[in-house]
């Protein structure tokens, strides 16, 4: 099933983002090594609110959940993605997708597209490499730059894509410095730079690109239900649409219809644990973010309301044999849910 929406702005207020520590700009290097999000602190009168992509691929280490942890700060926000991340020829080799740097437009993040200097020898496999360090100077350089820009996320992203062929340039480099330091092989970089020449040459072929590779993989999300979702319901497309003209590629876990009304379902399971891990959770909330705010939204031509949802999956274990530590967490979360306008489920049964 294909469902269309649009989307023409983000209304929402987060509960669950965790406290953020506070680091100096000087500190940064530490700061990523050891968080996924925190607060720096620029000047005497400056603070932004940093999280960082282990990955270009949306899909590895929860990075909409460390976005969504520093939501809750007042004041710039910023994501640091790298342009692409390589972990030598036994690793997964990513590459930055457009859409991913639209959705973070959208939600009024700052993007620093950056890339990887630094890595170590991985000790279990002969060519993957292991704790990969950014170039912490552009990062710098972006932040300050970034201290005095006085327009908005949209614009200022818009600066770092077109930008992005040469900083993959220099992630080629570095990653070609780094194979002949530790004597691991890398992916082909032939096909590396093929893929980059696509890029480089305007933004817009830059969006095209990443938009099909986006909508491929929707369409393999689509063929098959993850075992760890553990839902019973039907797979749908959801392409939204912005004010921009800009498109987004989703999938919802589950649908429902029920006369007017489609529930638009993201589910997380767990099966040894009361609940998802909070990582889970926040990933399906950023989700929430998303259903929560679209508008004009057509299957087969007829228009449905929305009811987003967040269903909650375990082995059979209910809300009220839960640990009190666990209930308390629902409870905030089910105040997210009711402020923003989105539902709750433990298995089958809303809270």
């Amino acid at each position: 099933m294909k469902i269309e929406a649009n989307i023409t702005g983000i209304s929402y207020k987060p509960f669950l983002c965790r406290e953020l520590n506070l680091w100096n700009l000087a500190q940064i290097k530490d700061a990523i090594s050891k968080e996924s999000s925190f607060i720096l602190k620029l000047n005497d009168t400056n603070k932004i609110a940093v999280s960082w992509w282990v990955s270009s691929k949306r899909t590895r280490s929860y990075p909409y959940a460390r976005v969504y942890d520093t939501l809750g700060f007042i004041g710039k926000k910023i994501t640091i993605i790298p342009v692409i991340k390589d972990e030598g020829k036994e690793g997964d080799r990513d590459f930055l997708q457009w859409d991913t740097v639209s959705l973070m437009s959208l939600l009024g993040i700052y993007v620093i597209i950056s890339y990887y200097k630094e890595a170590s020898r991985s000790s279990r496999y002969k060519h993957k490499i292991t704790k990969q360090v950014f170039d912490i100077g552009h990062i710098k350089n972006n932040i300050n730059n970034l201290l005095s820009y006085q327009s908005d996320a949209l614009h200022w992203n818009l600066l770092q894509v077109n930008n992005v062929g040469s900083l993959a340039e220099k992630a080629i480099d570095s990653y070609t410095n780094i194979s002949n330091n530790l004597g691991i092989k890398m992916h082909s970089e032939e096909t590396a730079r093929k893929r980059i020449s696509k890029l480089i040459k305007e933004k817009n072929s830059f969006m095209i690109l990443s938009r099909g590779l986006a909508q491929k993989a929707q369409e393999r999300e689509m063929a098959t239900i993850q075992p760890k979702e553990h839902l019973n319901g039907t797979k749908a497309i959801l392409t939204i649409k912005n004010y921009l003209g800009g498109y987004y590629y989703f999938t919802s876990d589950e649908i429902l219809l029920d006369n007017k009304n489609v529930y638009l379902i993201e589910g997380k399971h767990t099966c040894s644990n009361e609940l998802p891990s909070i990582g889970d959770i926040k990933d399906g909330l950023l989700k929430m973010i998303l259903f929560t705010n679209l508008e004009n939204v057509m299957i087969n031509d007829k228009k449905y309301n929305p009811i987003p949802a967040l269903r909650l999956t375990n082995n059979s274990i209910s809300f009220e044999s839960m640990t009190e530590r666990n209930k308390r967490m629902l409870a905030i979360l089910k105040k997210e849910a009711d402020l923003n306008n989105f539902k709750v489920f433990i298995n089958d049964k809303m809270i």
